[in-house]
């Protein structure tokens, strides 16, 4: 086939790329070209899709499929008028943020949407929203041939985010006390990109269309932290303290520097990470084994370096110190 990435040059994007291309597909990627290189055998078409006359230099050609990332409702809806009639198949990978409520566990795709942002700029604050109207654009342009992947953490080799890696990495950093939230039973939910990647591959080429929540199995946070320790060879004491400590210590939920991820406090978002996958099961998402998850995700950080700056975890003085002040 001959794909079309709109971006194609980030973790996600540049994954599908490769992907696609180890199955013999053609892939031109449109992307400024600034965040990285395409993957190796891509076509990468420079453009700014911020800007008039983005899409002219593919435009005029015909594509079996088109895949889009974007976050921002402008250039969804450009893309559907000058690309779209073009397209057999459209594919748009938007986000569990997408729903309206985050806290009934095990909801399906029928689950209401937030409303779409009407504005044609997205900020965090309107990601779910934003999402909804791209939704909405790539609908009302393909109809019955749209496919649309929603999924929740995505995990594994390549996140820089370090949301899935913080634990794993910091099991395997050393065994000093390992400061947890006390959440246990909290569920996570995580899908390993590749499996999300092959999954979304596998529907385009049997011409699926319809909404998929691609996401992994609900598992709890000790069952995540307990593989990490296992993975990782922790074998020190793990002190959980309360989420309301943690946040009075002035430590992020979710993600950041000196975070804490996979812990949300909200309780309107206990749900996020608790939704059914399985229409996306039934469909052939199939799903490693969480251990084979966590191992692959800690090689790619060692390789990283353990004691890095990180997007989001804990760096080791700030554990020690906030330990300390536990402990009086």
């Amino acid at each position: 086939m001959d794909l079309l990435i709109l971006g194609g040059t980030q973790w996600l994007g540049r994954t599908i790329a490769a992907e696609a291309l180890a199955r013999g597909h053609r892939v031109t990627c449109l992307a400024r070209g600034e965040a990285g290189a395409v993957a190796d055998g891509a076509e990468l078409v420079v453009a700014d899709r911020s800007r008039p006359g983005a899409y002219e230099a593919v435009s005029g050609r015909d594509w079996d499929a088109v895949i889009d990332v974007t976050r921002q409702p402008g250039f969804a809806r450009r893309a559907a008028v000058e690309l779209a009639p073009r397209a057999a198949h459209w594919t748009f990978i938007s986000s569990g943020n997408v729903y309206a409520a985050q806290d009934e566990p095990g909801a399906d795709e029928s689950a209401a949407l937030m409303p779409p942002l009407e504005s044609d700029e997205s900020t965090p604050d309107t990601y779910g929203e934003a999402k909804s109207a791209i939704e909405l654009a790539y609908r009302e342009a393909r109809g019955d041939r749209l496919l649309v992947i929603r999924p929740g953490l995505i995990a594994g080799p390549g996140d820089a985010s370090g949301r899935s890696g913080y634990w794993v990495a910091r099991a395997a950093r050393d065994d000093g006390p390992m400061l947890v939230p006390d959440i246990l039973d909290a569920p996570v939910q995580a899908i390993h990109v590749d499996d999300l990647v092959r999954f979304m591959l596998d529907a385009i080429e049997q011409r699926r269309a319809g909404a998929f929540n691609a996401v992994g199995d609900r598992v709890t946070f000790e069952d995540w932290l307990e593989a990490s320790r296992t993975v990782g060879g922790h074998a020190g004491e793990m002190v959980a303290v309360s989420p309301e400590w943690l946040a009075d210590q002035g430590v992020a939920e979710w993600s950041g520097p000196e975070s804490l991820p996979l812990w949300i406090i909200d309780p309107a978002w206990n749900a996020f990470q608790d939704r059914s996958n399985a229409a996306a099961v039934a469909a052939g998402l199939r799903l490693r084994p969480l251990e084979q998850l966590l191992a692959e995700t800690l090689e790619w950080e060692r390789g990283q370096g353990l004691d890095r700056p990180r997007g989001a975890g804990l760096s080791a003085e700030r554990e020690r110190e906030l330990l300390a002040a536990l402990r009086g």
